[in-house]
């Protein structure tokens, strides 16, 4: 599986393209459309959605509009495993950073996405209007169990 990173937007959010064969998975569609479009070359499986703050969504209506495809969000899945095409992950509720706070774990390259759950070296913000520190760290207890060599993006 191939990882692309793309900043976009006011906040540089981070939006990830992975990709594997000529098939891929959008996560956190920011608010640059068209600098996802222009890393795309092949169908789109699914958009992938960590949590709805403005910064991790901004693109997302045009996405679905010009790849039709499913979206995976909290209100969308549940805690289980999914199989798109050739990508296999967990979905884990991790809520703190908001309510809706979702993680996705592929477990064959033991790498996750977390949204603004974590940020390097620190947990994501609990003081937002959705933000709970408490229930932040019953996430954290949760991630912690998952392999040290986990990738975490």
């Amino acid at each position: 599986m191939k990882i692309k990173i793309i900043k976009n937007g006011a906040l540089d959010e981070n939006c990830y393209i992975l990709s594997e064969e000529d098939k891929y998975l959008i996560i956190d569609p920011g608010s640059g459309f068209e600098k996802i479009k222009e890393n795309i070359n092949g169908e789109v499986l699914g958009i992938l959605i960590t949590h709805r703050h403005f910064d991790h969504i901004g693109a997302l209506e045009e996405c679905m509009r010009e790849f039709k495809c499913p979206v995976y969000d909290k209100s969308s899945t549940g805690e289980e495993t999914h199989k798109v095409g050739p990508f296999s992950f967990n979905v884990i509720f991790t809520p703190g950073h908001t309510m809706d706070s979702i993680t996705f774990y592929f477990f064959k390259e033991k790498t996750m996405f977390v949204g603004d759950f974590i940020f390097e070296g620190n947990i994501g913000r609990c003081d937002l209007e959705g933000g709970d520190y408490n229930i932040m760290k019953q996430s954290i207890e949760r991630i912690k169990k998952y392999p040290d060599d986990t990738t975490i993006y």
